[in-house]
């Protein structure tokens, strides 16, 4: 496996729209295997295929909260291929968002609080399931990406504004 480079802002591949994966096959599956080996290096806990510059759509999910007796986080990784949103509820949840491509800067994003997602495994099966909470939000958020669009989207212009050149002051500062 191997550790991919994360687009940062304003990389303008991170604006392009993912096309759907043909046939789910050895290389998507080395590619899967590679994005989640990089969101585990990055600390993230999703990761979409456009972020490391493969305009496909596939991402992965690894939310992390079940702990051992140790209190170490469970790693159980889930790949998405060709998701797409069904459906979503009329209520809202915020998050406190931050994104890879953004390292470091994190913002108050409002989203349905639950979807209905179909997607490929890496097997090729179809699946279909109802999201709420945390994986909702973060499935959400990878799916935008695959649709070129960042969580700062969501923002107003002023946040939006603030929070890039907070990017900006802590690339400065190295």
């Amino acid at each position: 496996m191997t550790v991919m480079t994360v687009l940062e802002v304003p990389d303008p591949r991170l604006r392009l729209v993912a096309q759907a994966v043909e046939t789910v096959d050895d290389s998507t599956r080395t590619l899967v295997a590679d994005m989640i080996e990089t969101m585990y290096d990055f600390n993230g806990i999703g990761l979409a295929a456009t972020q490391v510059g493969v305009q496909q759509r596939v991402l992965v999910i690894d939310l992390q909260e079940e702990k051992d007796e140790e209190d170490k986080p469970i790693k159980d990784p889930k790949a998405y291929i060709n998701a797409e949103i069904l459906s979503v509820s009329e209520e809202m949840s915020t998050y406190n968002e931050g994104c890879l491509s953004i390292p470091e800067q994190y913002a108050e994003v409002a989203r349905p609080a639950r979807c209905r997602v179909k997607w490929l495994d890496e097997t090729g099966a179809t699946f279909e399931e109802d999201l709420d909470g945390l994986l909702s939000t973060c499935m959400q958020h990878e799916i935008d990406h695959l649709n070129g669009v960042l969580f700062i989207d969501h923002i107003s212009r002023l946040k939006r504004d603030i929070v890039l050149k907070k990017l900006a002051k802590a690339r400065k500062l190295g």
